[in-house]
């Protein structure tokens, strides 16, 4: 869809005025790795506390994070993922992929994960309705 500037709408750039920034990506990393407290996060990233602490609220506004509570007296607050947080695990698990292959360098991945089934994860896009394995130079536009 193309609004009346030329401008092409779509969920991609909807979705990155959400997690578009580096922080706030990193930021849901850490969460799904559970690291949940802000100062964690915070050592984990390298993010600035001032842009960590705005990234966090966007997040939590949006409903990808909440602000638990795990102590009184003082107050203090953990951040987790939501659900629709926990979804973007495909996104932040591409991506990680992508830099694996692109960016790594002679020296390998610097982190790698394993699957319930034993060997080393390597996530692949497949089609829901057939099963195949998925290359977007394969798809085509469905114009509205």
């Amino acid at each position: 869809m193309v609004d009346d500037t030329g401008v092409r709408e779509c969920s991609i750039a909807r979705t990155l005025d959400v997690v578009g920034e580096k922080w706030s990506l990193l930021a849901v990393r850490e969460l799904m790795l559970g690291s949940g407290r802000f100062e964690e996060i915070v050592r984990r990233t390298g993010a600035p506390r001032d842009i960590l602490t705005t990234r966090l609220r966007k997040l939590e506004q949006h409903g990808l994070v909440e602000r638990v509570q795990y102590q009184t007296r003082p107050d203090r607050y953990e951040y987790r993922l939501t659900e629709d947080g926990w979804s973007l695990g495909e996104i932040v698990t591409m991506l990680r992929d992508w830099g694996d292959e692109h960016l790594a360098g002679p020296e390998g991945p610097p982190v790698l994960f394993r699957h319930s089934c034993g060997e080393i994860y390597r996530p692949v896009l497949t089609c829901e309705a057939c099963g195949e394995q998925a290359d977007v130079k394969d798809l085509t536009l469905v114009e509205s």
